[in-house]
Formats: C-alpha cells, sequence, structure tokens
C-alpha cells in the first residue's frame, strides 16, 4: 500500500420515521478473462459474432466431451490476484454448481466454491484527495459463463445464443466494507482500472465484460463496528442481492433504491426477504426475481472432469516479476516526478492508455505543462468530439511538437492554441505548419520596439492614464500584439512596455 495518509469516508447514512439507518454493501464483479479462446475449451471470444458461431462441441455440452482447462485464463488470474495484492492458493479445484437455465447446456456451471484459486486482498478506493477506504477483498475465483437468451426476436419463441458459454469469468467477491452507492462505484471503477493495467480484462461494461452483483442491507448507526469486532453477520441486516449491474449509475440508483425499500419494511415492522432481485432503471425500482439460494440448493460437488490445479511458487513468482506499474504506484509517481497536483495525477493515470500518451508528451518536456495541455486542451477536445485518446487525431509527437516549439519560443501560447487546431484538423508536422504558414511569433525587440513607439506617439492620453495606473498598461500590451498579430513575444512585449512606461 502507498505511504499516504487516509482518513475513511462516512458511511452513507438515510433518514427514516424511526431513525437513522446506514447501508452495507459487498459487490461481487463478474470480469470477462482477456483471453483468446475459453476456459475449457478452443472456442472463441470474439464479441459480436453471428449467434452460435462460437461454440465447440464441449460449449454444447455434446456427450462424451470433456473439458480441458486453459492455462493462460489461471495464469490470468493469478496476475490479477497478484495485482489486488492477494494471496495466490497453490492449490485450488473446480466445483459443479447445480441449476437449470435454458442457455446453460450442461445444466450445471463450472466454478470454484471450496477452493479457490486466489485469497484474500485489499484495493484502496480512494473517493477524494486524502479521504480513501481499504475494502477487502475475499476472493477470486475462476468460472465459465452461461449463454444467453433472447426473448425480443419473436412474439412465440425465445431464442439461445451460446457464444459467451464457457467464456472464463473472475468473480472478484468483497467483503461487506462498502459503505454507500458513491463507494460502490468507486470500488468497481477501481477493480475495473486495475484489471485494464493488468490487462486481465478490458472493462468493457457496454459489452457485458464487466459487470457486478450487489449485495446491500441495512443496520442502526454502531451496528456495523459490532460487526467488525465480532464478525457476526446478524448485526448487519438481511441483504438482498442485485443482479448484473453493468452501469455506474444505474448501481447508485439500485442501491439507494434497495435500500430505502428495505428501510420501509423494517420500520413498518416487516422483515427482508433474502432474494435475488432485478433494478428496472426506467422505473428506478428494484424487482424480486428469485429467493437467494445458499450452496445447498446449487448441490456443489467436486468436478469429477478436472483434476485439482497445483501451481508452483516459482511460476506465481515469474508473474509477479513481470506485472506492470499499477495506478496508484504511477499516480504517486507523477506527482513524484512531476511536480504536478494529486488530482492532475488522478485525471491522467485513471486509464492505463490515458497515461501511456501522457508519458510520451512529457518525455524530455516541462511535465506541468503537458500535463496541462494534455488534461485541459486534449482531453477536452477529445470530449467534445466523443471520442477516445485511441482515437485521438493529434498524436502523442505531434503534442509534443507543440510543446517543443511553445519552450524554444518559436510560437507563443496563443498562437500554440492555433496551431493544435490546425493539426487536430488537417493534421502535419507542427513545425513545418509554423514554418509554412509564417506562424513564428516575433522575438526581435527592434520590431516589437518599433510598434510600441508607434502606439506611444498615437496615444499620448492613454500614455498619460498608464502613467498615473499601471494597471492600464496593459492596454498598450494588447496593442503590441494586435499589430503584430499576435506574433509578438508577449514576455518581451511586457518588458518594453513597462521600461518605455517608467515602470508603469
Amino acid at each position: 500500500m502507498l505511504d499516504l495518509t487516509f482518513t475513511e469516508p462516512k458511511p452513507k447514512t438515510i433518514a427514516g420515521a424511526t431513525g437513522d439507518w446506514e447501508l452495507v454493501i459487498g459487490l461481487e464483479v463478474h470480469a470477462q478473462v482477456a483471453s483468446n479462446a475459453k476456459l475449457f475449451s478452443g472456442a472463441s471470444t470474439t464479441f459480436g459474432a453471428e449467434p452460435n458461431s462460437n461454440v465447440s462441441f464441449v460449449d454444447a455440452a455434446m456427450p462424451g466431451m470433456l473439458p480441458v482447462i486453459n492455462e493462460y485464463c489461471v495464469e490470468q488470474a493469478v496476475r490479477t490476484g497478484l495485482g489486488l495484492k492477494a494471496d495466490i492458493n497453490l492449490f485450488s479445484a473446480f466445483d459443479r454448481k447445480n441449476y437449470f437455465y435454458p442457455d446453460l447446456p450442461q445444466g450445471y456451471q463450472i466454478s470454484q466454491l471450496y477452493h479457490p484459486i486466489v485469497g484474500e486482498g485489499e484495493v484502496l478506493v480512494e473517493m477524494e484527495p486524502g479521504v480513501a477506504r481499504i475494502v477487502r477483498v475475499e476472493r477470486i475465483h475462476l468460472e465459465q459463463d452461461a449463454g444467453k437468451s433472447v426473448h425480443d426476436m419473436d412474439p412465440n419463441m425465445s431464442f439461445v445464443d451460446l457464444n459467451r458459454t464457457g467464456v472464463a469469468l473472475m468473480e472478484i467477491v468483497s467483503r461487506p466494507d462498502i459503505r454507500g452507492p458513491e463507494e460502490a462505484a468507486a470500488y468497481v471503477t477501481k477493480i475495473r482500472q486495475i484489471l485494464r493495467y493488468l490487462g486481465t480484462c478490458d472493462g468493457n461494461m457496454q459489452n457485458g465484460n464487466l459487470r457486478a452483483d450487489v449485495n446491500v442491507s441495512v443496520c442502526r448507526p454502531g451496528d456495523y463496528e459490532k460487526y467488525q469486532a465480532t464478525q457476526d453477520f446478524d448485526h448487519l441486516g438481511t441483504r438482498c442481492e442485485i443482479k448484473n449491474m453493468n452501469s455506474m449509475r444505474f448501481m447508485q440508483a439500485a442501491i439507494e433504491h434497495e435500500a430505502r425499500r428495505q428501510i420501509a419494511i423494517l420500520e413498518d415492522g416487516g422483515s427482508v426477504d433474502q432474494e435475488t432481485r432485478l433494478y428496472d432503471p426506467d422505473k428506478n425500482e428494484t424487482r424480486s426475481m428469485r429467493s437467494k439460494e445458499e450452496a445447498q440448493d446449487y448441490r456443489y460437488f467436486p468436478c469429477p472432469d478436472l483434476l485439482p490445479l497445483e501451481i508452483e511458487q516459482a511460476w506465481v513468482d515469474e508473474i509477479a516479476a513481470g506485472l506492470p506499474e499499477l495506478p496508484d504506484a504511477k499516480k504517486a509517481r507523477f506527482v513524484a516526478d512531476y511536480g504536478m497536483t494529486d488530482y492532475d495525477a488522478g485525471v491522467l493515470t485513471a486509464d492505463v492508455t490515458d497515461a501511456a500518451f501522457f508519458e510520451d508528451v512529457a518525455k524530455g518536456r516541462n511535465g506541468k505543462l503537458a500535463a496541462n495541455w494534455v488534461i485541459n486542451d486534449l482531453f477536452g477536445r477529445l470530449k467534445k468530439a466523443e471520442l477516445s485518446i485511441s482515437d485521438s487525431p493529434i498524436s502523442a509527437e505531434q503534442l509534443g511538437g507543440i510543446l517543443d516549439l511553445m519552450a524554444s519560443d518559436a510560437i507563443s501560447g496563443k498562437i500554440a492554441k492555433e496551431l493544435f487546431e490546425i493539426v487536430w484538423t488537417e493534421g502535419g508536422d507542427p513545425a513545418k505548419i509554423v514554418e509554412e504558414r509564417g506562424m513564428k511569433q516575433v522575438t526581435d525587440t527592434g520590431a516589437i520596439e518599433a510598434a510600441l513607439d508607434k502606439i506611444i506617439a498615437d496615444n499620448p492620453a492613454q500614455v498619460e492614464k498608464a502613467k498615473a495606473n499601471p494597471k492600464l498598461a496593459g492596454w498598450f500590451v494588447g496593442q503590441v500584439m494586435k499589430a503584430t498579430g499576435g506574433k509578438a513575444n508577449p514576455k518581451a512585449v511586457n518588458q518594453l512596455v513597462g521600461k518605455k512606461l517608467g515602470g508603469a
């Protein structure tokens, strides 16, 4: 963990008719493993393929077809565990979780209940500078995904697409350490960020590659502290699970609604049923899906088709040695090396691609100036155009070239803004554009002085005002810039104006 001082954010409190209530939240994040093949077959994981085109005999549960573990998926799970500072279990095993869905051909899911591949870890979730919570990770286990049922193609029939069947998932299970909707969204955002840095999941929530089941309960103030002291879950109230959340905004709305629903039941003298619920964003409400199953309801038993996984510590160490710099460490380095604010460092390291782009721009240049241009000019322009950094019309090399021209006094900041727009629209080498279009700023003090002398001679009344009130000297700076088409070196203009007007 970083050597920083944080205070914990306060828990979310909701006022009820009989007093205040606090939220307790745990999350199960389902992250699709970044792999070209599925967990137990060689079928492709390409998104958007024709329905039922990425399906092997194993995925379709054809008789006699046996699963074969994908070693790369195991490696990705280990890498994820290491990135979350978690224990790696050298012994793990797969189990069958039995339930029936039309899009689950086997009639069971191969998962890990008793012996997961990754044990306890932790995630630092920073809500604002100096305010953060440590969320404990209970476990990460590997499992196969189910297919997809399609109900809106025909009024009388449903269809099944098995393309996702057998795709490798990592289920990242947190402890009930999260105390509010904003914290829940921040936690999932941080998990997504770490996974993208590690390259173990692309984090694409729109495609379903990252989604979360949210467990929500409410308790009275002070009860959470009792749970911490005793680890007795009875202090936390009965939890309900909201399935398949793939939007940060909807997740927060769902948690808020579910908490208020539970509070209303409890204050009316009722009891909350432990169940699985779905969130309807159109109605902003959760509705019951099914009663919450326990482990015995799934009739878990060891998968007879797969041997336990026994991995060597040397292999884990080799994976650990190849881990990239992770977000917290990169953020701390940006603050230390480039002298930027904690906020700016957070913006630049939020996405691994953004961070790499910035470092390419800042290499050998003024880091604070590079950060300012990347965050304000480039990110602002990208947002307006609804583009990602990968689709930026301006490359890191081109933006760096603009900064080099500013550093050498070839162009002013104002000209740099104009040059940025030209490169954004037309492309090209910034240095050549400046040369060919005569955009170089005037650094010849003789030419600048001549322009200033004419303005002073033509405006004697304004000269007297400026001498009486030095703040009015800026008028002369503006006039010189106007006379030179904005190409005069601003620093040289200010110095000459001060000299000519007797220190005004």
